[in-house]
């Protein structure tokens, strides 16, 4: 009997599917399945997990119902057990229609994508009216613990960023800022890999197990470090977007630029640990966010500020 028959054969919402597609991307160790009806057409994602998991995915189970409350365009919680005789739990959940953002932008007027990010935004909004729980630590407190721990790493690893004492610089003189941030929920891992486009328009959000809780304005480094490279239209849509078509004020760059190079820092670690063979990749994006702050003399990256000059 193959994973697939075991699957539909022990999770009776499976009965009916005539196929389970394997998804390969990503990070995450999830197992990860399209599920597709008895039309073939994909109706669920399954994920699958080592049992010793369960528990923080009934708590990411419960988040996914707070987004729904929510109105949040994603994944609509279905089903969530346990296979004990594989020693596995799983999860089901809806499947969105489309592709990711990053294989859509690229063929998009820079219209549509500016305004899909607008839409990215908006979402994003959405997800920020859950607060944290009370038994959740100060932000500062457990932001600059995982900084100080990212940080050891880093000066173990033999790796360098190019004008690292500039950037170590930077961020000492700025971790104040964190001081009294909002504890929100957050995404943790929102870019282009993990919002679904259909037709032009924003189809939905993918990929929660990610999830934190924490100041707000952190959910955009990702901003920097992904989405900005394939569409800075994108990117500037999501940043009006979810300031209601304004301007960010200068206490959002200054938190941005913060968090942006605390997760220079914590990349170079985290892509050691999880995938060494892409140092390279991430170095060379490491040093395009240097190059977009000048080395952290600007706040405001120049992919932003050139963009609405040319506009």
């Amino acid at each position: 009997m193959n994973q697939y028959e075991r699957f539909r054969n022990s999770i009776p919402l499976l009965r009916n599917s005539t196929k389970l597609e394997q998804i390969h991307k990503g990070y995450s160790s999830d197992g990860k399945y399209i599920v597709h009806d008895s039309n073939g057409h994909p109706q669920y994602i399954l994920r699958t997990y080592n049992i010793d998991q369960v528990e923080n995915k009934k708590l990411e189970f419960s988040r996914l119902k707070m987004m729904e409350k929510h109105d949040v365009k994603c994944s609509r919680p279905i089903e969530i057990g346990v296979l004990p005789e594989q020693e596995l739990g799983y999860m089901i959940v809806s499947f969105i229609e489309g592709n990711e953002a990053s294989e859509e932008l690229p063929f998009l007027t820079k219209e549509e994508q500016f305004n899909i990010g607008i839409q990215s935004g908006f979402e994003l909004k959405k997800i920020h009216q859950v607060i944290c729980p009370d038994n959740i630590k100060s932000w500062d407190e457990r932001m600059a613990a995982k900084h100080h721990r990212y940080r050891m790493e880093y000066t173990k690893c033999g790796v360098a960023i190019n004008n690292e004492k500039k950037l170590l610089s930077f961020i000492d003189d700025k971790l104040y800022l964190m001081k009294g941030r909002p504890n929100i929920f957050q995404h943790d891992d929102y870019h282009i890999g993990n919002l679904i486009v259909k037709d032009g328009k924003l189809s939905g959000i993918i990929d929660f197990n990610r999830y934190d809780w924490g100041d707000p304005i952190h959910e955009f480094v990702k901003v920097g470090i992904f989405s900005a490279e394939v569409s800075v239209p994108f990117s500037v849509g999501q940043i009006q977007g979810y300031n209601n078509y304004n301007e960010p004020d200068d206490e959002f760059w200054k938190l941005y630029s913060l968090y942006l190079a605390m997760t220079l820092i914590s990349s170079v670690v985290w892509i050691l640990k999880v995938k060494p063979d892409e140092l390279d990749s991430m170095l060379m994006k490491i040093h395009q966010v240097m190059d977009d702050h000048n080395n952290f003399e600007l706040t405001v990256p120049k992919w932003y500020s050139q963009y609405q000059v040319n506009v």
